[in-house]
């Protein structure tokens, strides 16, 4: 049993670091990070229902997640070449074209959440 705490203890730690390096070396996902504390912001402000909570929670694990993917995908991809060449290109470029989409979808779905919210403390 203790043996197992230390186990999950340790993969804990080491997603802690991953996340961590994340952070300290991707811009983007900083900007990710900022844009999160500014909906969640917005949500509290617009006293959003449970289900815009779950939509908006999962968009931004969306966007987060699509990230680190893009990060981990690029650093194997170094890991595996420096040369330049047409499919470690191509994985890079698919793989910020994951964080692309996401973000964009994510734009979409908070302005259908907040812009009508917003429109009525206009009117």
């Amino acid at each position: 049993m203790l043996n197992r705490l230390r186990v999950h203890r340790v993969s804990f730690r080491h997603a802690y670091e991953g996340f961590l390096y994340t952070i300290k070396s991707q811009p983007n996902f900083r900007f990710h990070l900022i844009a999160t504390v500014l909906v969640i912001l917005l949500g509290l402000y617009y006293q959003i229902s449970t289900f815009e909570w779950l939509v908006i929670i999962f968009t931004i694990n969306m966007v987060l997640v699509a990230e680190m993917v893009n990060t981990s995908i690029e650093s194997m991809v170094d890991l595996i070449t420096l040369e330049r060449r047409e499919d470690a290109k191509r994985a890079k470029d698919v793989s910020a074209g994951l964080v692309l989409v996401s973000a964009v979808l994510a734009v979409a779905i908070g302005l259908l959440i907040f812009l009508p919210k917003i429109a009525l403390g206009l009117s």
